[in-house]
């Protein structure tokens, strides 16, 4: 398993793919919307079918993103994840934040392979906040 410390400050990045977002307000895919938007990146919720995500636009896939990226926030189990990293190492983002249920040691080591610089934490926390910020409803 490789895990790389963060060398890129989230408060100094304007630009987050948040895949997994939802529109639930439980659910921490929303959660980080709210907190990103909240802290002035450009977020691109990326959702299979929803249109809309707290006012924003929504991106079925990460190559449909216009634009540079860069992070991504992941929100979706590790079998889901690992499918998508090519797509991911594709828009060339600075880091992959696995939050906590999206990684796995296979997913870990597979984004290694694609020189996709993982970090395991909560980017929420990292942004200085915590999901108990964000109401459910």
């Amino acid at each position: 398993m490789r895990i790389y410390l963060s060398m890129v400050n989230p408060m100094s990045a304007s630009s987050v793919a948040v895949i997994g977002a939802s529109r639930d307000r439980r659910k921490y895919g929303n959660k980080a919307v709210r907190a990103y938007q909240e802290t002035g990146f450009t977020v691109f919720p990326v959702h299979p079918t929803d249109a809309e995500i707290e006012g924003l636009k929504t991106y079925p896939n990460i190559a449909a993103i216009p634009g540079p990226i860069d992070f991504v926030s992941m929100y979706v189990p590790p079998v889901v994840g690992i499918k998508l990293l090519p797509a991911i190492a594709e828009a060339g983002p600075k880091e992959l934040w696995l939050n906590p249920g999206s990684e796995s040691e296979d997913l870990i080591d597979a984004a290694a392979d694609l020189h996709l610089r993982a970090i395991v934490a909560c980017s929420i926390v990292t942004l200085g906040m915590s999901p108990e910020d964000f109401p459910d409803a």
